[in-house]
């Protein structure tokens, strides 16, 4: 969708993906499901034990995902996790186990939990058929809206940028990748300038979505070297700004990490003056009472 807000404040032409009104209300379905149908068709019984680590999106579309197929899955995420996220994993029939400190904390239960059991583990980001389901978004963007020469992307654990920055990469090599991190928590902006993962301590940020440290062996910190041109960071008041511009102007509802590109182009972090732009509202599940917040 042209965005006539965004592009004026740009001076570009700014097309915003509405993955926030994919199923699940986030891209993550996408490499969820993907993730599951991959595991199915190269052979895996029928009673695969699933097992994965959530900030709320990516267990909430694995957990659809889990449902379609009849396969049990156990979501562990932070104890403080949204709520409309942890009730959506409740509904489609999942162990949910809110019971981490923060997602660090979550990710290194369902890790343990799937060494103890043998289950499968399925990473938000770490893992080459959930990267494979991300890369559509660009797929569809080039079919869409052709001549496009920047994505400006969201990076949590890397896996959305990764599998776009590869599609776009073979698409249109000139094409340039900026990606996006909360300021408050920016392993790979860190990592990249130290030319190795860095693990950092993650603060409060209303894109929860994108906190966090990636896990020390991703596959997706090679991806962002590799393709990302380069990674800049937005404050809590440029996130504040993006979700609700995208409400006033759009009428759209993202969350804090959905609208963190939105922020980039909102708090000027990038500069994009001429080009066409594609900016990714990657979340829209937001609890009521933060975007009440928000919008007073």
């Amino acid at each position: 969708m042209r965005s006539t807000w965004l592009s004026d404040l740009a001076r570009a032409e700014v097309f915003l993906k509405l993955e926030s009104l994919q199923v699940s209300h986030s891209f993550k379905s996408r490499g969820a499901f993907n993730a599951v149908i991959a595991r199915r068709e190269r052979g895996a019984a029928a009673n695969l034990q699933l097992v994965t680590a959530s900030a709320g999106n990516h267990g909430r579309a694995l957990a659809a995902a889990a449902e379609m197929f009849g396969l049990p899955l156990i979501v562990f995420t932070p104890a403080d996790a949204p709520q409309t996220k942890l009730a959506a994993i409740r509904r489609h029939g999942a162990d949910l186990r809110a019971e981490g400190r923060d997602y660090d904390d979550a990710e290194r239960l369902a890790q343990g939990y799937a060494s103890e059991t043998g289950a499968e583990f399925i990473s938000p980001y770490n893992d080459e058929d959930v990267i494979a389901g991300a890369a559509t978004i660009a797929l569809e963007m080039f079919e869409d809206t052709p001549g496009l020469e920047t994505f400006v992307v969201p990076i949590g654990g890397g896996g959305l940028i990764s599998g776009i920055g590869t599609a776009a990469r073979a698409i249109a090599p000139a094409c340039a990748v900026i990606g996006v991190e909360a300021e408050a928590s920016c392993a790979f902006q860190t990592s990249v300038r130290a030319g190795r993962l860095v693990e950092i301590v993650p603060g409060p940020t209303l894109a929860d979505g994108l906190g966090g440290n990636p896990d020390p062996d991703t596959i997706t910190f090679a991806f962002i070297q590799r393709l990302v041109d380069r990674i800049v960071t937005v404050t809590e008041p440029d996130l504040a700004a993006a979700i609700v511009g995208l409400s006033e102007a759009e009428h759209l509802v993202a969350e804090g990490a959905g609208a963190a590109a939105t922020a980039a182009i909102v708090g000027r972090r990038v500069d994009v003056e001429g080009r066409r732009v594609a900016v990714i509202v990657s979340g829209g599940n937001i609890d009521r009472a933060r975007l009440a917040r928000l919008l007073a």
